[in-house]
């Protein structure tokens, strides 16, 4: 697995999820798979054969997680040089080329994309398009509906 771009903020919900799933949920599958155990056969336990496969999604996500973080190249946009080109981490406020509409999206890595919390990952199209543009440029937009031209109005480095 290569490194790959992550901001801090994208880093910390790794890493409280790794914890989460190390402190809460793993302990609390070994307790339910021993109930299960102790209720006798486990040949035919529906309980058992639930918590096992529990057992089974929290340990692969943890390593999941443990290899993201220990590949992780944590990228903070206040670090980096303000010279107003559209790069990972930057926070771009676009308008839409053709009417009124505005919108503002960070570019993130893909394990922190949210779009409704105004993330957008970095290898998504509207990413892609702005990535290595400048405020005042037009990105053209590949998306569902046709080509979408936005207007890149303000690039942030926060």
């Amino acid at each position: 697995m290569g490194k790959f771009p992550i901001t801090r903020v994208g880093v910390d919900l790794l890493k409280t999820e790794l914890h989460r799933l190390k402190t809460a949920e793993r302990p609390a599958v070994i307790t339910a798979i021993a109930e299960a155990r102790a209720h006798g056969d486990i040949s035919e336990n529906a309980e058992y054969d639930a918590a096992r496969e529990k057992q089974g999604f929290i340990e692969g996500r943890i390593l999941e997680l443990e290899a993201k973080l220990a590949n992780a190249q944590v990228i903070d946009p206040a670090l980096l040089e303000d010279d107003g080109r559209v790069v990972f981490g930057t926070t771009v406020e676009l308008k839409d080329a053709d009417g009124d509409e505005s919108m503002t999206y960070q570019i993130v890595g893909e394990d922190e994309a949210d779009i409704k919390a105004g993330k957008i990952s970095y290898s998504s199209p509207i990413a892609k398009a702005l990535i290595g543009k400048y405020a005042g440029d037009v990105a053209e937009v590949r998306t569902p509906g046709g080509e979408k031209a936005l207007e890149i109005v303000d690039v942030r480095y926060e």
